[in-house]
């Protein structure tokens, strides 16, 4: 996962609104949006390489998703799949703070990341590279392949379309939140972050949506919670086109 906007208390009906981009190698086995076999109560797509998720929820409404980030000089070797880090949260039934704080001791065990973790009621965010466990207030919030609300050209961009939905009140929101999340306009190179990759990758990785030979946004993904209620919309991009999977689960 690349991209999440998200708006945490934000909005008169929904107390989380999720906006999120997955970009992942095309050859990377993947599952789309389903409800796990092995876990039924979990709703997500699944990384069939590690059996891991960057974005999740749970039929009792517990929500989780994580990036990576971006650091070119980390090394692989020895560490854990970062997605095993949401399927633990959506499997568990401890408190997303506690659990946060579980993670930040075994930190040194993957490459680094950001990860969101809770429900309706409260959410944390936590980065092994800041090492800080934080509590999330209410707002609309951006994260890319660096820290939260880093002002880079997408998360930006990404957030003021997302407060311009959620705002304007009209027409289907989860299908403005996926034309947003399709935007591939071009960043010029005096905007362009420098994060330790070429010229040509920062140059590729810039737009929200990404297209390339052989990397970008394999999908898009809308979720909508209220107290009572929780909408999922995956949109799952190949080259034979698009094909959307929608759930609605009711508590």
């Amino acid at each position: 996962m690349c991209l999440i906007l998200f708006a945490y208390h934000a909005h008169e009906t929904y107390k989380l609104i999720v906006a999120a981009n997955r970009d992942e190698f095309y050859d990377r086995p993947t599952s789309p949006v389903h409800y796990w076999e092995d876990h039924p109560h979990i709703l997500a797509g699944r990384d069939l390489s590690k059996m891991g998720t960057w974005m999740g929820v749970t039929t009792a409404g517990r929500f989780a998703a994580l990036t990576n980030y971006r650091d070119p000089k980390e090394v692989l070797e020895g560490k854990r799949s970062r997605g095993e880090l949401v399927a633990g949260f959506l499997k568990d039934r401890q408190d997303p703070e506690s659990y946060m704080l579980e993670a930040a001791k075994k930190r040194d065990r993957y490459l680094g990341y950001n990860l969101l973790a809770g429900d309706a009621d409260e959410l944390y965010y936590y980065s092994n590279i800041e090492n800080k466990v934080k509590k999330v207030g209410p707002g609309i919030y951006g994260l890319s392949n660096h820290l939260l609300n880093t002002d880079w050209p997408k998360v930006r961009r990404g957030k003021e379309g997302l407060a311009e939905i959620i705002n304007g009140g009209r027409g289907d929101m989860a299908e403005r939140i996926l034309a947003l999340l399709r935007q591939d306009d071009p960043v010029s190179d005096d905007l362009l972050p420098d994060t330790g990759i070429s010229l040509e990758w920062e140059r590729l990785l810039s737009p929200v949506f990404i297209q390339s030979e052989h990397y970008g946004t394999r999908s898009s993904t809308v979720l909508l919670m209220t107290d009572k209620e929780i909408y999922v919309k995956e949109r799952v991009y190949s080259t034979e086109g698009t094909n959307d999977r929608q759930y609605t689960i009711t508590r």
